[in-house]
């Protein structure tokens, strides 16, 4: 699909999010006349600082409201020919705690909008998830055939969402498209997460909790070269297929945490080493052979992505200070699980 054709408008869902808002700035960046429709619930993830340069932006329109929301998302529905569907409850850690809010946003809220999109004829539906429902891999890389093992209730929840996607496109032909990406990091991200949550703690010299030996192994992506892929996948890729997005930056959880140290000229004595958390999968790592065949690569390495991070970090101090000082919600959390 050529975006350029697009008469009417996409709907973003979790906008106001990190990857969300990078999306919806990559996309109005590069499609002047394109209108985006951005749902956002606002929860403690959801940030409308995170739009602030959009405020006088014609082609963005925000909505506060829930995935859930039946009446509102049909009527959302009617307006739009794409949906980008990121809005979810990400963080294993909550999701540990609170299992069911994870099943409600990620599965119900999923299965509203795909009603909505089969009864309005939705042209392309693209289901945001995550590499993390393959599960922990020891060697080599999962592809898109390879089998759902899910270890937690967040990646089980994305799992039985992405399942739901895919039966709408074989029994009712919905024009569905599932992407999968590996760890994303980048400007906007919620200080919950281990490289905001790492970076603002060093700069205020606070501890950095790692969790068990710190070997864990991510392959990290910066957060534009996703937003990349998704256009490409948007405007390239093939209806009923999944992709993988992923760029082979493979880092452990402890080299992480000692490179940012270094780029913020902090001791490795802040690093405190916790007790690791259940369901704790040791190595991610997917394939993205599918998705280069759509001429798409990723643009940023980590060490360039990781210190173009530190330094928004360090340049937007009053946007991250708000959050983990005034977020009660936020605060509670990181309280019960980080001290």
């Amino acid at each position: 699909m050529k975006i350029d054709e697009i008469k009417k408008r996409m709907l973003v869902t979790g906008g106001a999010g990190f990857i969300g808002s990078n999306f919806i700035r990559w996309m109005l960046n590069k499609y002047a006349h394109l209108q985006i429709i951005n749902l956002d619930k606002l929860t403690y993830a959801g940030n409308l600082d995170n739009l602030s340069d959009f405020n006088e932006n014609k082609y963005h329109t925000f909505v506060k409201g829930d995935i859930c929301d039946k009446a509102l998302v049909d009527e959302l529905m009617k307006e739009v020919e794409i949906v980008v569907h990121f809005a979810a409850e990400t963080h294993v850690d909550r999701s540990i705690m609170e299992a069911g809010d994870f099943l409600q946003t990620d599965v119900i809220g999923t299965f509203t909008l795909l009603e909505a999109a089969k009864k309005h004829h939705c042209k392309l539906f693209i289901q945001i998830s995550t590499d993390e429902v393959y599960g922990s891999i020891e060697k080599g890389y999962c592809t898109e055939k390879s089998t759902l093992m899910p270890s937690n209730p967040y990646s089980a929840s994305k799992a039985g969402a992405d399942r739901l996607a895919s039966a709408y496109w074989i029994t009712y032909q919905l024009p569905v498209i599932i992407t999968r990406c590996s760890n994303n990091y980048g400007p906007y991200q919620h200080p919950e997460k281990l490289i905001p949550l790492f970076i603002t703690n060093a700069i205020e010299n606070k501890q950095l909790p790692l969790y068990g030996d710190g070997l864990n192994v991510r392959d990290w992506i910066y957060v534009d070269d996703h937003c990349s892929a998704i256009e490409a996948i948007i405007t390239k890729g093939s209806i009923g297929e999944v992709y993988n997005i992923a760029s082979h930056h493979f880092r452990n959880n402890q080299c992480v945490t000692k490179l940012l140290l270094s780029y913020l000229k902090k001791p490795e004595t802040l690093i405190k080493y916790v007790k690791d958390r259940p369901g704790h999968d040791r190595r991610y790592a997917i394939s993205n052979a599918t998705l280069k065949k759509l001429d798409w690569k990723p643009l940023t390495n980590f060490k360039t992505g990781l210190k173009k991070t530190v330094q928004w970090y360090l340049q937007n101090r009053t946007w991250w200070e708000k959050i983990k000082y005034k977020n009660e919600e936020f605060i509670k959390f990181h309280d019960a699980h980080y001290k």
